[in-house]
């Protein structure tokens, strides 16, 4: 059945998170980035969260959109058809933990496609004293479901960066081993909602037309930006300002994935940092990626 694009307005929330140690160590862990910043609890300047971190604040939203559009006349097998095609956070300021922290979930965008309906939910964070602390523009592609309404928009999208230049030599490869129980591991540790989807069951993951379950695109995105901190930010995961990506090919687990940090630019806004993930198969299970350090 056809999306309908009146469903862009609809709000959900708001959903109150207490986010403790236990939360972002275990999601650092998760990823493999045991960086004293986010678990060292005697870190003078205390514990943070990663900053893809907020996308955990996300869960609750989605969860309840995906009921909302469940209850519509979309089919099951629809909803399963869909993928994570774009990613675009502001990060406003850091996540210093224990934190009250409250997100409130809207259906911005839905525009149609070639492969399908496009639709962005945009998840907004703040702190107990109504500080912003992550914007995330969550776009997904419902594979071969048509679009009625119209293309329609409630507020602006994330316009990503362009390299100026790149002569096709990389700053730095970094070679990442994906397990095979990754999935499950990001789910638990990021306490996904709904942990059983086409990234953690075998059943799900065929109904979709997958050929096995594939790792989630904001886990591989993690990974990628963590190694970007590391090579390109000194370590401090507080100059990150802004991600964007948009995810292409799969990761299949186990295998192996490869960051490529492309090129390194000054900007007014900061220090734009140009990479792309590539699949064990070559392909680009994220491209376009953009990281913005604060400079």
């Amino acid at each position: 059945m056809p999306f309908d694009s009146s469903w862009v307005g609809t709000e959900v929330g708001p959903f109150e998170h207490q986010v403790d140690a236990a939360w972002t160590m275990g999601y650092a862990a998760g990823i493999g980035d045991v960086s004293a910043a986010y678990v060292d609890s005697l870190r003078p300047e205390g514990l943070l969260a990663h900053p893809v971190f907020p996308v955990c604040c996300a869960w609750k939203g989605m969860a309840e959109i995906d009921e909302k559009l469940s209850n519509s006349s979309l089919h099951p097998d629809e909803m399963l058809r869909r993928v994570h095609a774009t990613h675009a956070m502001i990060l406003h300021n850091s996540l210093r933990v224990p934190a009250k922290v409250t997100t409130r979930a809207t259906v911005i965008a839905a525009e149609a496609r070639p492969p399908g309906a496009y639709i962005v939910t945009r998840h907004e964070t703040v702190d107990a004293y109504g500080r912003p602390i992550a914007t995330v523009d969550w776009g997904q592609i419902y594979r071969n479901v048509e679009l009625i309404g119209g293309d329609r928009r409630v507020a602006e999208l994330a316009a990503p960066f362009r390299p100026a230049k790149w002569d096709g030599h990389s700053r730095g490869e970094f070679l990442l081993p994906i397990a095979a129980g990754l999935a499950h591991v990001y789910a638990a540790c990021s306490r996904q909602v709904n942990s059983v989807s086409i990234h953690t069951d075998t059943a799900v993951a065929k109904r979709a037309g997958l050929p096995a379950p594939i790792l989630m695109g904001t886990a591989t995105l993690a990974l990628s930006v963590s190694r970007i901190i590391t090579a390109e930010a000194g370590g401090d995961p507080e100059r990150v300002a802004r991600i964007f990506a948009r995810f292409g090919a799969m990761v299949l687990m186990p295998s192996e994935i490869m960051v490529r940090i492309m090129t390194r630019e000054k900007s007014s806004a900061g220090v734009l940092i140009f990479f792309e993930t590539l699949s064990a198969e070559g392909g680009r299970a994220i491209r376009d990626g953009v990281v913005l350090l604060r400079s």
